[in-house]
């Protein structure tokens, strides 16, 4: 059996993770490679939604799906964190389930666009850490639009004028990775998560540790 360490038992708190890009850029990519890797040992943020759920969807695993009346009243309630209007379908993250985790010391990853994005940085600052993927080229952009064979040609070219808008947020961030080789991007974004992990101002527990250190005799 693996001996506990140190810095594994010093008390952190979490950490708000949240990836945007325009579409076709990698975010998705990323964000589920980081969900998938037991090291980094993330949690999906599950938003609620007025969206109808889709037959391969399962509540609370995907998200909550509540009616339109219960998401205004949460959102008058200011029990949501950040919530947008997406192509006719409310979206958000709730303060309670967010603010639980946190404290737990658990981290939690957002994939979502700018517009959450820049509320939850409003709203609780020290707890998010944000970044912004970029392509290459826009060439490229469209190249995997393109690959992904997933929307007709008139879709393309909205992602592709839409992108142009959601890049202009990118000093919005605080890091940014160009998503010209996926391996490498995502070791960018995985070494992005364990230096915050050791932000002082994350562990509370290292007053005590320290304290301990000094009382402590050779």
């Amino acid at each position: 059996m693996a001996t506990p360490s140190i810095e594994g038992a010093i008390q952190r708190r979490g950490l708000m993770m949240v990836i945007s890009s325009p579409s076709g850029a990698g975010k998705s990519t990323i964000a589920r490679l980081l969900l998938e890797d037991k090291e980094m040992d993330l949690s999906l943020s599950i938003s609620v939604t007025t969206r109808a759920r889709r037959p391969s969807e399962i509540e609370g695993v995907h998200y909550h799906f509540i009616s339109v009346r219960e998401f205004e009243r949460l959102r008058d309630s200011n029990a949501l964190i950040e919530w947008a209007e997406v192509h006719g379908n409310f979206y958000g993250t709730l303060r309670e389930t967010a603010e639980n985790a946190l404290a737990e010391g658990r981290d939690m990853l957002f994939d979502i666009d700018w517009q959450g994005a820049d509320q939850l940085q409003e709203k609780m600052p020290a707890d998010v850490v944000s970044i912004f993927i970029l392509p290459p080229t826009m060439r490229e952009l469209q190249q995997r639009l393109n690959r992904r064979a997933e929307d007709t040609p008139a879709v393309i070219e909205t992602r592709l004028h839409n992108a142009r808008f959601e890049i202009e947020k990118w000093s919005k961030y605080d890091y940014i990775v160009i998503n010209e080789d996926l391996n490498r991007s995502y070791a960018s974004v995985k070494a992005i998560v364990s230096a915050e992990r050791l932000r002082r101002d994350r562990r509370p527990g290292l007053f005590e540790f320290v304290q301990g250190l000094l009382e402590e005799e050779p």
